[in-house]
């Protein structure tokens, strides 16, 4: 599990399209980590396979369909988190790595010191996962619901989630990965 407060960003080292699936090189900016291991990349529960100057992962298909994974290319930058061990504060809210689809960014406004995101919804039964005022991930970040609308919903970035995360590059039209809300999930498990 995840907490959706980002401790790094990477840098894409190398992308490889192989047998169906794909192999993701990033620079390794953590500390004590161990093949095996559960990261979470742009919102991604993602497991180490091999460790060194940088750090690989491979994904399945069924990955690269739901997140935009697929689309990184050398040099890009990933938002990376370590997954949460007992103890650790949860300060942002509990996510599985487990992204529910890509959305696009529909508009970036400035108000104040706040950008503010619109992202399309990529799927029309994702809007019941979503509330004002509560989660949601994107890229992996924790964020706040700032307002819900038919096919989109707004999220209010402070300034240092912009600095710190790979937010600070995105332009309209780039895709995110979302993983909604568990408790909304579980909350609406089994309604028609």
């Amino acid at each position: 599990m995840f907490t959706g407060i980002i401790s790094k960003t990477a840098k894409v080292k190398n992308v490889k399209h192989a047998s169906g699936g794909l192999s993701l090189e990033i620079s390794n900016s953590l500390k004590k980590i161990k093949i095996g291991e559960s990261i979470s990349v742009n919102g991604v529960c993602s497991t180490v396979k091999k460790i060194g100057k940088n750090v690989i992962f491979e994904y399945m298909p069924e990955t690269l369909r739901l997140s935009n994974l697929d689309s990184l290319q050398k040099d890009d930058t990933v938002n990376i988190e370590q997954s949460l061990k007992f103890g650790d504060n949860l300060d942002g809210h509990i996510m599985l790595g487990h992204v529910d689809g890509a959305g696009k960014i529909v508009s970036i406004k400035k108000e104040g010191n706040s950008s503010v995101f619109e992202i399309e919804i990529p799927a029309q039964n994702f809007r019941k996962y979503l509330a004002y005022k509560g989660s949601v991930a994107v890229e992996g970040i924790s964020l706040t619901v700032a307002k819900v609308l038919k096919n989109s919903f707004i999220v209010k970035i402070i300034p240092h989630t912009l600095r710190n995360t790979n937010l600070k590059y995105k332009k309209k039209g780039d895709i995110v990965n979302l993983e909604f809300d568990i408790l909304a999930k579980y909350a609406n498990a089994n309604k028609k």
